[in-house]
Parts: C-alpha cells; structure tokens; sequence
C-alpha cells in the first residue's frame, strides 16, 4: 500500500548547508527560521490555538538525503562514523522513507507562518505535519537510551577579535544571535569525529548570509577566524 503526501509548509532557515547543523534539536537555541505554510494551509484557521503552545513537533522530510534503496544498517556521526548500527536504532538522515522529526520552539504564530527557534533544519526542508508538544504525554521521565543517554560534550570556541567585530555587525544587520549561533553550533564540533585535522586546515560553512572561517588550534578547540558577507 502507498500514500502520496504533500508538504504542509517550507522551512526558511538560518542554516544554508548541510554541515554544521546540530545533530539534534535544542542544542542550538538561538538557530532561528520560519515555517511558511503553503496553501490552504497558510490561513490563519490553520493555526487558531497555536498561541497558547511553546513547543511543537515538525514531520519533515530529508530533501537533501533521500534514498531509492532502503538502507538497513547506518554509521551514527554520535558513534564516530565507523560503527554501524540498525537504521531503526538511529536517527541517522538516511531514512527509509526520508522522515525526521524535530521539537521546536514556537517563538510566534502569525497567519502563514510560524516564527521558530532551537531547530535543526536545513534551509527549504518541506515540513509534513505540525503537532503541538504535550508535556505530560510526550516526556517519560524513566525513558533511556544507551547509545546517547547524555548531550555530547561540547568544545571550547574562541574568537580572533576582528571576528567577533565582523559576527556583532553582522547580527546587528540580521536582527538575529549570531555571535551565539556561531558558538552553539560550533561547540556541537561539526567535524567527522573520526578526522584529527592539522591546524592549518581551515573549515567554513554558511549561516543566514554570512560565511564563518574556523581552525583547530588544540584538538580541543576551535578559533573562530573571520565571519564575512558571503559572495
């Protein structure tokens, strides 16, 4: 049995690449995006009642990963990338039909839109259903999970100083937490947990319109380099 379904609404998110988005929710509270709802759904019917939850639920779908052949076994980036493991047993990008979920916060309801924040959303993701988070039904206080009881540990972020001056301007342009964006995102350690790079190496990604420059000093940490208006 088949079912076709369509997209409720696309996510526009701080986050323009792949690389670098938290591997969970709400490890990153100050990534910020906006759901628009599509027709007929971008009525303000849609989302009467909205305004009295703090958290929803986001069915989507891994647009960037989707797969013709089910994948039976992945390699978790928690576990280092050189594990595999059941693909039921991950919450890996490589499902067998391309759903996440993700609980985010509900900064605001607006006819058309939602105005979200703590998310882990590539920029344009097509969004399936919303539901609101129910606190009493959706936390289990004695629930566990041996392969990530614990968020991971997060890494020092220093900034060289024209850096920082370049990421303050930059938020002030935005309206957005840049400088803390950056830092949350970063302290995640956005790098193959299997790969020790030399310090020389460089790596950069992308956040709103904005290119961030980094290096490992230490194995340790990272130095941010220069956040400057993408060309």
């Amino acid at each position: 049995m088949q079912h076709t379904v369509s997209p409720v609404g696309i996510v526009r998110s701080c986050f323009k690449e792949k690389f670098a988005i938290p591997r969970q929710q709400q490890l990153a509270p100050a990534a910020r995006g906006v759901l628009e709802l599509l027709p007929p759904f971008d009525h303000g019917d849609a989302v009467a009642g909205l305004e009295h939850v703090s958290h929803v639920w986001l069915l989507f779908l891994f647009h960037q990963a989707l797969e013709d052949k089910p994948r039976l076994k992945v390699r978790p980036p928690r576990l280092g990338g050189n594990k595999s493991m059941g693909v039921f047993a991950t919450r890996a990008t490589h499902r067998p039909n391309g759903i996440g979920q993700s609980v985010v916060r509900l900064e605001g309801v607006e006819p058309g839109r939602l105005l979200l924040s703590g998310i882990d959303l590539l920029d344009g993701t097509p969004v399936l259903d919303i539901k609101p988070y129910v606190p009493y039904a959706d936390r289990v206080a004695d629930a566990c999970n041996l392969m990530a009881s614990e968020a991971p540990v997060a890494i020092a972020v220093g900034w060289e100083d024209s850096a920082l001056l370049q990421a303050g301007a930059h938020a002030l342009r935005l309206g957005e937490p840049l400088v803390e964006l950056i830092e949350q995102c970063l302290a995640q350690d956005p790098r193959p947990a299997y790969q020790v790079p030399p310090v020389e190496r460089v790596y950069g990604v992308k956040f709103w319109d904005v290119q961030v420059r980094w290096h490992y000093p230490q194995l340790e940490r990272i130095q941010v380099l220069e956040v400057t208006l993408d060309s």
